[in-house]
């Protein structure tokens, strides 16, 4: 993608900074910020008093696969499966995304390593080509007591799109799933298991992360680090899992389930991040820690939009009335953008890209706040 060499102006905008909110204008120049100014400008884009929000930063979304694989059995030409989904990111005010590939499969997945790699292929063509309205990376959700986690992630971690992989253990009776009935409802609501081959299909996963997990968390935080892949923990529900995290070199702990886990990532340097879901819905679907309570104690760093991309940009409004607007959209733009190591993008200030999202705000709790244009590179894209 190439980015305009035109200037351009957005007046009449209530800017978001890190630290505050401005009534001014903005002025972009070859895709870059150049200048912020109190007062009206003429001419240009004039946002009629919408905020302007940087452009949001995405960690980890597995929007791509709900587009590929549309219904059981039925995969989509992955092509269009990733204008659609790019389409979808762009319009909710992402403009960098992060896409969360499996990499170790449980046995009842209907996507294989085949798949994982023609999505991951497909990514990184249309990239190049210019053909994609967000910038896209790649996320590696290894899933460590698979047994063909290492094949899986050998076979994609070349691709130079991969920056960040996390490590995964969704056996039951621990880190999500301390709860078995909860693992119950989860499991055999989606595959419709009977109680008989739902009991074998515990058995099975918790014996396969017990032979499996160890050695691959190991292996795979060498392969990250060799490779300088950012990495992150999932789940962490002790501080057991948070020593353990330290000790591999992780970076961000992803969708800790417990306030002591939280606490814990977070007094040890680790960027704690969070479902954007979970504020919207005021809970976790899985019954654990709620995002808010993480909120309310000092210990949210970052969102993720995780299976819903609008939710990013309706997170932000929510936790605005509890924080401010400037913190809350810390969380989806520049907090994201350190973890990522991207030193360009994340704020509203001169020199960064002008990533930028014009956003109605919602004239009450309730209401849904409107994305009216986004812009990437001082491009419009959506």
């Amino acid at each position: 993608m190439t980015t305009t060499s035109t200037e351009q102006v957005f007046t009449n905008a209530a800017i978001v900074l890190p630290d505050e909110v401005v009534e001014g204008s903005l002025l972009v120049r070859e895709g870059r910020i150049a200048d912020i100014s109190s007062g009206p400008a003429r001419g240009g884009v004039d946002c009629e008093g919408d905020h302007l929000l940087p452009g949001l930063v995405e960690l980890h979304t597995d929007n791509l696969e709900g587009h590929y694989l549309p219904r059981p059995k039925v995969r989509w030409n992955i092509h269009a499966a990733l204008q659609a989904h790019d389409a979808e990111i762009a319009a909710s005010g992402i403009t960098t995304v992060f896409d969360a590939l499996r990499a170790g499969l449980d046995e009842d997945a209907q996507l294989g390593i085949a798949d994982m790699r023609l999505m991951a292929d497909a990514i990184l063509a249309a990239k190049e080509a210019g053909d994609l309205r967000a910038d896209h990376y790649l996320h590696l959700r290894c899933e460590v007591s698979a047994p063909d986690v290492m094949e899986a992630f050998d076979g994609l971690a070349a691709n130079p799109c991969v920056r960040l992989a996390s490590l995964m253990d969704h056996a039951p009776g621990q880190r999500q799933f301390v709860d078995l009935e909860t693992y119950r409802v989860y499991y055999q609501g989606k595959t419709g298991m009977s109680d008989p081959v739902f009991a074998e299909f515990c058995a099975r996963r918790i014996e396969q992360s017990e032979a499996h997990s160890p050695g691959h968390r190991l292996l795979l935080s060498e392969r990250c680090r060799a490779a300088g892949i950012t990495l992150a923990s999932h789940d962490d529900a002790t501080l057991a899992h948070v020593e353990e995290s330290r000790a591999l070199g992780v970076a961000l702990a992803e969708f800790p389930t417990t306030l002591e886990a939280a606490r814990a990532s977070h007094e040890s340097g680790l960027a704690v991040l969070m479902g954007a879901p979970n504020v919207v819905r005021g809970g976790s679907h899985s019954g654990n820690v709620s995002a808010i309570a993480l909120v309310e104690a000092g210990l949210l760093d970052v969102l993720s939009s995780d299976y819903v991309p609008f939710s990013l940009i309706q997170a932000s409004f929510v936790l605005a009335e509890r924080i401010g607007l400037p913190a809350a959209v810390r969380m989806v733009s520049q907090a994201p953008a350190r973890v990522a190591g991207f030193t360009d993008r994340g704020a509203i200030a001169s020199g960064l890209r002008a990533d930028l999202v014009r956003v109605h705000a919602p004239s009450t709790r309730a209401a849904t706040p409107v994305v009216r244009g986004v812009w990437r590179e001082g491009r419009r894209v959506a």
